[in-house]
């Protein structure tokens, strides 16, 4: 097959090529050659020269593997096959491929040159959509996925074990290929499903149409809703039967990039399994936790949950969860175990009689703790009539520190700067804590306002929420009448830069007991961090957390969705990072810390991380801008 339609329809089978714009598929198609090779033939091998040729496999199957010594040499190898490409990672980042392709059985690739791949990524939104972003976390997700069951184990986590039957959650919903697209969009909106699958009178599966494919196919093409579905369907389909298990699910969900898998027994459609069946099988052990949590009335007992709550943590990552939704588990979770330790606690009659909120401020009040985080948290308290604020201090300061110690054994260690409940500098009446803010807002260094950061994310854990909503409310009145202060703010983060130069090369400490690597908290987290902070306080948003902060802020700004979601993405992927490199040391017996060697990463993390970085710089130029810096 060398006829340029006939590659054009070979290809658009498979992502991305189904959702690219025709003339950019042929645009292709015009630069491939094919080229054969036997069983066991090496087809790209790392030579140190950057990568020239861009791959797709026609048939056949390619191993990728990494070489012995390598960053990726404990992990698994991986499988190619037809409609999958390589090295996408090594073209992207001009660099050379570290990963032996094999053909495991006889195999037939599409070539092109890498001109032809990098004229293709500028011209095509969804070929570098799905090359600069998906294809890195996918991949990732995948070499994660492929030692999941061992780490899942180990975590006391068997859900993706479990076969297809047991997932399915309703008989599928099924149309022949002539029916009208109106009459599918109202089944689906009928019976609240978002895929049709489209199959033959003996129910044998033809095609299958998501909601994605109205926006896509339907709305922005402005079709015709008379026409028949098996004009808007995807025809690439990936099966499994239903003795394979959710494991084989993911993997296949991951190596294709798609969100759904027919199961399909002796060619006849039995269900549909989706990535949010999948994501929903790993909140069983959380639901699981949360639950025994809650039942827990004695201290000693809670605090076993702490080491509990890090396992899971860690067997979800090992299992690929992304990182917004990974952090957000480990948040409540966290959540769960403190409010559940200050309910018992503060038990006592003494304490019940005064209105009071324990606040989380820093990572807890953002709800962005990773696995080496420790505790900063504190008390705003109304005074009772007749009662001053030192006598209600006294009352509440043992039952605090009770606290604070109880979360230590837990595994949540002791602030280092004492920035704890526990500590009377942080257990304020509500009038205390603004004067405390009107301090810093008013008259406040700049060092102190570094110091004072944290502060400005306190998020109401326990107790009496209006207090902190009071008090967030004043905050944002007090800081309208003092314009110097958020200029004050934006300067301080930007003493913080982004560990990338201008040739995109990272900037790593050059000597030292941490040469060779960046710091991805201080470096890498708190440029986004600092500035949301900054945006939030100035459209008086009430989140605390990182990315929600971006996104709300982002409509008052005017910034286009676009930038922000980018800030966004950069921002999880860095926190990502932080979680794997954290994991990583303790799996060595090391002591966590944020301190990563870039040159270690493969090729795809490493192209992602400086473009996160460049995200950030991009983000403190805006903040400099927006406040003449």
């Amino acid at each position: 097959m060398t006829d340029t339609a006939d590659i054009v329809a070979d290809l658009r089978r498979y992502p991305p090529f189904d959702r690219m714009a025709p003339e950019h598929v042929g645009q292709l198609a015009a630069a491939l050659t094919l080229e054969q090779y036997p069983r066991g033939a090496p087809i790209l091998l790392p030579d140190g020269r950057e990568a020239s040729r861009f791959f797709i496999v026609r048939n056949g199957l390619v191993e990728a593997a990494a070489l012995p010594g390598s960053y990726e040499a404990n992990e698994l190898g991986w499988d190619l096959q037809p409609g999958d490409c390589f090295p996408v990672g090594a073209l992207i980042s001009h660099s050379a491929v570290s990963s032996v392709y094999t053909a495991a059985e006889e195999t037939v690739c599409y070539v092109a040159p890498a001109q032809a791949f990098r004229a293709l990524l500028d011209a095509s939104p969804p070929f570098k959509d799905f090359c600069t972003r998906r294809t890195a976390d996918l991949l990732d997700r995948f070499r994660h996925l492929l030692h999941a069951r061992h780490d899942a184990t180990s975590a006391g986590l068997g859900a993706l074990d479990q076969p297809l039957a047991n997932v399915l959650r309703r008989p599928p919903v099924v149309c022949p290929p002539d029916t009208a697209l109106h009459a599918v969009l109202a089944t689906m909106h009928r019976e609240r499903i978002g895929t049709m699958i489209v199959a033959d009178a003996g129910r044998r599966p033809l095609g299958i149409f998501t909601l994605h494919d109205v926006l896509d196919r339907v709305a922005l093409a402005q079709a015709d809703v008379r026409l028949p579905i098996s004009r808007f369907m995807s025809e690439n389909l990936t099966t499994l039967p239903s003795t394979a298990t959710a494991q084989d699910a993911a993997l296949a969900m991951v190596r294709h990039g798609i969100r759904h898998v027919i199961v399909v027994d002796h060619g006849v459609v039995h269900g549909i399994v989706s990535e949010n069946d999948l994501f929903s099988l790993q909140r069983l052990g959380m639901r699981e936790l949360s639950s025994a949590i809650a039942r827990t009335n004695e201290p000693q007992r809670l605090i076993l949950f702490g080491p509990d709550i890090e396992r899971l943590s860690r067997g979800l990552l090992a299992q690929g969860v992304a990182s917004e939704q990974l952090t957000q588990f480990i948040a409540s979770l966290n959540d769960a175990l403190t409010q559940r330790i200050i309910e018992v606690l503060f038990d006592h009659p003494e304490v019940r009689a005064i209105p009071q909120c324990w606040i989380a401020l820093g990572s807890e009040g953002r709800q962005e703790q990773t696995f080496a985080t420790d505790q900063d948290n504190g008390i705003i308290f109304l005074e009772p009539p007749g009662v001053t604020a030192d006598q209600v201090r006294a009352r509440l300061l043992p039952y605090a520190q009770e606290v604070n110690r109880a979360l230590d054994a837990a595994g949540y260690p002791l602030c280092k700067g004492n920035v704890m409940a526990g500590n009377p500098a942080w257990c304020l009446s509500l009038s205390e804590w603004k004067q405390r803010f009107a301090s810093w807002i008013d008259s406040g260094t700049p060092e102190a306002l570094l110091d004072a950061a944290i502060f400005f994310d306190f998020r109401p854990l326990h107790g009496d929420a209006a207090l902190a909503a009071t008090l967030r409310e004043w905050l944002h009145e007090h800081i309208a009448g003092q314009p110097r202060f958020l200029h004050q703010m934006a300067r301080n983060a930007l003493r913080t830069r982004p560990p990338v130069g201008f040739f995109r090369d990272f900037l790593v400490d050059s000597g030292g007991e941490h040469r060779n690597t960046v710091d991805l908290k201080m470096n890498g987290a708190s440029p986004f961090v600092d500035a949301a902070r900054i945006y939030a306080l100035q459209c008086r948003l009430p989140h605390t957390n990182t990315v929600a902060r971006l996104r709300a802020a982002a409509v008052p700004l005017g910034i286009p969705p676009a930038e922000a979601e980018a800030w966004t993405r950069a921002f999880l992927f860095i926190q990502l990072a932080r979680l794997r490199h954290q994991q990583a040391r303790r799996d060595r017996g090391l002591p966590m810390n944020n301190r990563l060697n870039p040159y270690e990463l493969n090729e795809l993390d490493r192209f992602t991380l400086k473009e996160a970085f460049r995200q950030a710089r991009k983000l403190q130029t805006r903040l400099a801008l927006d406040y003449q810096l």
